[in-house]
């Protein structure tokens, strides 16, 4: 599955190349595939399994958007990591595990950053949901790719 995502990619680099390498190229098309799919997730998760209510634990309320978050993240994780070890950084030369660590920790930083700028655009600024989801992984993706080139799937050459 990956060999085919990597020639559809492939076939549609040439009129990218002027602009970008190939790995800036693969992280920008392999995150927009992970990006959108993230976003319908969240957006059907909030509306369909979550369906706008808040859910009480006992000892603690999780809002909708805050729980639908919670349950994207772990898809978005590992389509991500794949994505990057096998794509987009594949001459990495870290140990898959060293680098599912640090992908990890990096995907923690982003998710509390994604949580407060939730927490501020839908409560505070009140933005709908799925568009405050959008606007933060703008954000999030920017930091995002320095820190998984030189950090998560650094490179010895």
């Amino acid at each position: 599955m990956l060999r085919i995502l990597t020639h559809i990619l492939d076939f549609f680099y040439p009129p990218f190349k002027r602009w970008l390498s190939k790995e800036v190229y693969y992280y920008l098309a392999c995150g927009t595939i992970n990006t959108c799919s993230d976003w319908v997730m969240y957006f059907l998760i909030y509306n369909f399994v979550v369906q706008k209510q808040f859910v009480d634990l006992g000892f603690v309320v999780i809002s909708p958007h805050i729980l639908s978050l919670i349950i994207v993240t772990p898809i978005t994780f590992l389509v991500g990591f794949c994505f990057s070890k096998y794509i987009t950084f594949k001459h990495s030369s870290l140990q898959t595990s060293k680098q599912a660590v640090r992908y990890g920790f990096i995907l923690c930083c982003n998710w509390f950053l994604t949580y407060a700028c939730m927490k501020c655009l839908v409560e505070v600024v009140h933005i709908y949901p799925t568009p405050s989801k959008m606007i933060t992984t703008v954000i999030t993706t920017l930091v995002s790719f320095i820190l998984q080139k030189y950090y998560s799937f650094k490179s010895s050459k």
